[in-house]
């Protein structure tokens, strides 16, 4: 349980605080309740499944934020189910505020993640893969799939009552984990609260926001101007990209005033179980009542010259209908597509990734039109067959996005 509170007595009218979980399931992660008291020092009960271990670590930095949360008389009980440090942190400070204890203090712990470039606008999107912003358990191992997007999701997955609580979860998160490669996302709430989460997880430099439930282009700006506060000039030197999420009948209709809102604008997502319930259809498996959606959506991101990217496939043992959808994705247009487990990101790369042959005939294609252009000859020929510039720039660019994925075939192999 996250953040409930009950009448316990505390010094004047204060509640109980709690937060995390303690089922039978749990791991990596900890239960905390947190009584105030008027008097008596701060009892601290502690079971823990590393007790041996890590018990008088765990205690001292339980008291050291009690102490930076100016907290002197309380009773704090903790189920600890193996959680790391920057978890003990986030789930210690939820359970007090939620007990109605404030504090100005910056609870944050010391960051531990190291400082990656920043991504690039273009940079590859096929997967995203989404972890759910209150389950602590997914975020250590997520990155050895190698999503070339990690997503906190602070929306969907999170129950209402656990939004505090996973707000500094993932705020402690984007400080403390190290996603390597991937492309450090956070999807936030709908707005008003996704201003909240905006104020806890931005200063910690996510590389991308997604913003769901996107119907107009004036709700983007909303969330680009209050990135631009809590950041100031410092945006200049890393950019933090926008990708909203179009998920309704009135979304899919302003898909291209949205995608090019603003310059941080980088790609344009649409979710499909929202859409089909905004239409009032079931979504089917074939995703016919979805079809204008997506190609609009397709067509509004091209036209914008941002990245389209499609919803996830929700059937996680159907690899091979996941495929069959990824590979049409594909062919109308999208760039890459979310997925909700491990288990589909590799079949997703394959999708959205040049075949081999492919890329052997547009390196052959970009050097013959690079010979022609030394040359100073306006025809690009391959062979005996004459190519025209739209199979040119077709060519380029998927050289381009070969060099990026690290999968261009080796010189020498060509295929015309």
């Amino acid at each position: 349980m996250t953040e409930r509170m009950t009448d316990s007595g505390g010094p004047q009218g204060r509640a109980r605080g709690e937060a995390g979980r303690r089922e039978a399931d749990v791991r990596s992660d900890l239960w905390v309740a947190f009584d105030p008291r008027e008097r008596g020092g701060v009892e601290l009960v502690l079971t823990s499944r590393v007790e041996p271990y890590y018990g008088d670590a765990i205690r001292e930095q339980v008291r050291g934020i009690l102490t930076a949360m100016d907290v002197t008389h309380a009773r704090i009980e903790i189920d600890d189910k193996g959680a790391l440090p920057f978890v003990i942190a986030a789930r210690v400070e939820a359970a007090v505020r939620a007990a109605g204890i404030e504090s100005r203090a910056d609870l944050r712990p010391q960051a531990t993640a190291p400082e990656h470039p920043p991504s690039e606008r273009h940079r590859p999107r096929r997967s995203r893969l989404y972890l759910p912003g209150n389950e602590p358990k997914y975020f250590v191992t997520a990155v050895l799939y190698e999503p070339d997007g990690i997503i906190l999701d602070l929306e969907d997955s999170v129950h209402p009552d656990h939004k505090g609580a996973a707000r500094l979860l993932v705020r402690n998160t984007l400080r403390c984990v190290d996603f390597k490669g991937a492309e450090r996302m956070v999807r936030i709430n709908q707005l008003p609260l996704g201003l909240e989460d905006l104020a806890a997880v931005v200063p910690e430099r996510p590389e991308l926001v997604l913003i769901p439930k996107t119907e107009s282009a004036e709700q983007v700006r909303e969330v680009d101007a209050a990135i631009d506060r809590l950041l100031g000039e410092s945006r200049r030197a890393r950019p933090l990209w926008l990708m909203p999420i179009v998920e309704t009948a009135l979304g899919v209709e302003h898909a291209f005033e949205i995608a090019s809102a603003g310059e941080n604008v980088v790609a344009l997502t649409i979710g499909l179980e929202d859409y089909a319930a905004d239409l009032g259809v079931p979504k089917s498996e074939d995703g016919i009542e979805s079809a204008y959606a997506r190609t609009r959506l397709v067509n509004a991101a091209r036209a914008a010259r941002v990245q389209a990217i499609d919803s996830v496939f929700g059937q996680v043992d159907d690899l091979d209908g996941l495929r069959e959808w990824a590979e049409e994705s594909r062919q109308l247009g999208f760039t890459g597509m979310g997925c909700v487990h491990p288990r589909q990101i590799a079949v997703i790369h394959e999708a959205f990734s040049p075949l081999p042959e492919q890329l052997a005939r547009a390196r052959a294609i970009v050097s013959a039109a690079a010979e022609a252009a030394a040359a100073g000859r306006g025809v690009v020929s391959l062979g005996s067959k004459m190519i025209d510039p739209p199979v040119v720039r077709q060519a380029q660019r998927l050289v381009e996005q070969a060099e990026k994925l690290g999968i261009l075939p080796p010189e020498g192999e060509s295929q015309s």
